[in-house]
């Protein structure tokens, strides 16, 4: 699928081969990493064609053989230097994914066309770097539990919000005593999860954290915390795991997101000594860390 050019990039692009010149006029190592872009949403599929369409077009000059889109089947763990001009970490990401921590040329300059391209690019440079700048950050501090819930993460709408959190809730549930969990409830009680004179939202915080599901909340009331060994314990991946598999989390968020937001407005209507008793619960790893961070 073809990819839509933008001014934005191809200036950063070219502006980074020129600045890491150093007086050396010719081709150099350039390395490009996330933050060169400044939060701009960009896929690595987005990131390769634009520096392959640069190349091409002869704006660039640089040591780009093998498959620049590489993917599992084709490149090896290691890639070779000297068979590959462009190496790309993160390869085995997915297409659409994250920009790759970082890209590196072997030997890369501008041509002349480049040159004259960048030059024009600079007296327009405001108004090309305000084409992808990413928006400002929402103020969720005076919204309702489930529109902050679905702001932070960026989710559609409240009814993806309340389900992702009873999902969420359902898996902390299961990491706890029932003792324990009744002491999160007591303090989430009457607490309104939305405004709304829509019924079917109307639930305050404790029933989400009791489960919408009366046979699950049943059920997690009964058996014991799943901190026991093999298929019984709930690590950090199998916790992400079943929030990204049992929620059906909508295109363009992912069990990371969804989840710290999530903590972050839970700890917001919760004492602190709850929130230090709900994070010795937690997984070691990266769920332990995403609660200590929300």
């Amino acid at each position: 699928m073809p990819i839509a050019l933008r001014e934005d990039v191809m200036y950063i692009l070219l502006n980074k081969i020129k600045k890491t010149d150093h007086g050396e006029n010719g081709k150099h190592q350039v390395s490009f990493s996330a933050e060169d872009f400044g939060g701009r949403r960009l896929t690595k599929a987005e990131l390769l064609g634009h520096l392959d369409y640069l190349n091409q077009k002869q704006f660039i000059n640089a040591d780009f053989s093998g498959n620049a889109y590489a993917n599992q089947e084709d490149v090896p763990d290691a890639v070779n230097p000297d068979e590959f001009g462009a190496r790309v970490a993160n390869t085995f990401g997915a297409e659409d994914g994250p920009l790759p921590h970082l890209i590196n040329f072997e030997a890369a300059q501008l041509t002349p066309k480049g040159e004259k391209m960048l030059e024009k690019m600079e007296a327009n440079k405001d108004e090309i770097l305000k084409e992808g700048e990413p928006p400002a950050p929402i103020d969720t501090s005076n919204m309702p539990f489930l529109e902050k819930v679905r702001a932070e993460g960026k989710l559609e709408d409240i009814f993806d919000a309340r389900d992702i959190t009873v999902i969420v809730y359902r898996v902390m549930r299961d990491l706890m005593t029932t003792e324990a969990a009744d002491r999160v409830a007591e303090e989430l009680e009457g607490k309104e999860a939305e405004p709304t004179k829509d019924k079917t939202l109307q639930q305050d915080l404790a029933e989400l954290w009791q489960d919408t599901n009366p046979i699950v909340g049943f059920l997690s009331r009964v058996r014991p915390p799943w901190q026991g060994p093999g298929i019984f314990k709930i690590d950090s991946d199998r916790f992400l795991f079943r929030v990204a598999n049992e929620g059906s989390l909508p295109k363009g968020t992912n069990a990371e997101t969804a989840v710290k937001a999530i903590f972050s407005a839970t700890k917001e209507e919760l004492s602190s000594e709850r929130i230090e008793e709900i994070g010795s619960w937690m997984p070691e790893g990266r769920v332990k860390q995403i609660w200590q961070e929300a």
